[in-house]
């Protein structure tokens, strides 16, 4: 059983899958159990309140165990919180005069872990980008080649420690174990990309209510991944500056009426939003919808702009066909899609949680792809160069990579080999 948690500035989501669940033959899953509440204590992409995270935490668990009826014990957790980057790490070892051989490939990792230091920041993810023999790219499987020279490239996602530690002790206080940490847009991008635009090049883009997050992907593989703490939210707070109504009026307006692009006859419709504040003498305050744009477009375009030019920075490239899925709660207001277009001048789609069918129509959109990508990730890979289990301690070195059993037989390695690359 995993138990699978989208911890969100919005919403905290929780996705519950029994054994049973796995479904092989067109490698989809099966969700037993889903609960999602209101979130609390997270702003910005940032925990503020451990107490009230906790308590949203426990509500939404229990409202999916409730529905699977089983008892969680632990959780594995996606979010984007504490400033989620990648980094690339080198390494190559001497071969001998034979055959490349599973102990070659454990060296290899054992070279990577070693390089693995990145103060205040924890390591969530070790996942591999490619092989080389000699110098020579493109290698999928190395074992039985000759050469000089192994190499192995790895992508080393980290988190800010600080924010890693803070989330332990969120789920300490709600009586979970902490099992894993998935990238937000990692998983999503497993729940809604397709197997072409992962070979091909894409770049899933996850928008949430408290950060926007990037995975990129090329030749099958993750290859980069960055966040901005801005997201949803700070549009739905420049709506309630805006047009000085609640949090929740400026909600429920970007929800029913707002727009990225402008539409038709919007000058000449109207929207309401209740006053700030409880006086009762106070009216609806009334302006027209063609407002909303002005507010809203500036602050999408701006965040996408930022995300355009660190990934830039980070030397990012693909193809020019390269397509961008949009996941995330705040991707389904109107005109972003047409915007990002604009803004990265690719083709853009809205992404779902593609692999996993069987949800109901309330727990089945771009928002919920995170949570749904946990448990796809748990099912069928891709496998990492240390166990999930193994990242969750302090420290991650040479010592971690995966052992070899006598005699050639394929162990960890060679499934990690064979499923990823």
């Amino acid at each position: 059983m995993i138990a699978a948690l989208d911890i969100g500035a919005s919403k905290v989501t929780c996705f519950i899958m029994k054994a049973d669940g796995v479904r092989r033959c067109d490698k989809t899953v099966r969700v037993a159990g889903v609960g999602y509440v209101q979130s609390h204590g997270i702003k910005g992409g940032s925990i503020v309140d451990v107490d009230e995270a906790a308590k949203a935490v426990a509500q939404a668990v229990e409202r999916a165990e409730a529905m699977a009826g089983v008892v969680v014990q632990g959780v594995t957790v996606t979010a984007s919180v504490g400033q989620i980057a990648s980094h690339r790490v080198s390494a190559s070892v001497s071969l001998g005069a034979r055959p490349i051989s599973d102990g070659d490939l454990s060296r290899a990792i054992a070279a990577g872990l070693a390089q693995v230091r990145f103060p205040n920041r924890r390591a969530i993810h070790l996942l591999p980008v490619g092989w080389t023999v000699d110098q020579q790219r493109g290698v999928r499987d190395p074992r039985g080649m000759y050469g000089k020279m192994l190499g192995l490239e790895l992508l080393v996602v980290t988190m800010n420690a600080n924010v890693f530690q803070t989330l332990g002790h969120c789920l300490e206080l709600a009586h979970l174990s902490f099992e894993g940490m998935v990238a937000a847009p990692f998983a999503s991008a497993l729940a809604a990309l397709e197997d072409d635009e992962m070979d091909l090049g894409c770049i899933c883009i996850d928008m949430g209510a408290g950060a926007t997050s990037a995975a990129v992907f090329s030749n099958g593989s993750l290859v980069h991944v960055d966040s901005l703490a801005v997201g949803g939210g700070h549009v739905t707070a420049d709506i309630a500056r805006g047009l000085s109504t609640s949090v929740a009026g400026a909600e429920r307006v970007k929800t029913l009426y707002g727009s990225a692009i402008a539409s038709a006859n919007e000058d000449r419709e109207t929207v309401e939003a209740p006053p700030r504040g409880d006086d009762p003498g106070a009216g609806p305050i009334v302006v027209p919808r063609s407002i909303l744009k002005t507010v809203i477009a500036p602050r999408v375009e701006e965040t996408l702009e930022l995300l355009r030019e660190r990934l830039k920075a980070a030397g990012v490239a693909l193809e020019p066909g390269a397509q961008i899925v949009l996941t995330g709660g705040a991707s389904q207001l109107a005109g972003v899609r047409e915007l990002c277009v604009r803004v990265f001048d690719r083709p853009v789609r809205l992404g779902k949680p593609r692999r996993a069918p069987h949800l109901a129509d309330a727990a089945s959109g771009p928002g919920f792809c995170a949570a749904a990508g946990v448990l796809l990730r748990a099912a069928y890979g891709p496998r990492e160069a240390v166990a999930p289990r193994k990242l969750m301690t302090a420290k991650v070195g040479p010592k971690d990579a995966p052992s070899v059993h006598k005699g050639g037989v394929f162990d960890r390695v060679a499934g990690w080999l064979s499923e990823n690359l």
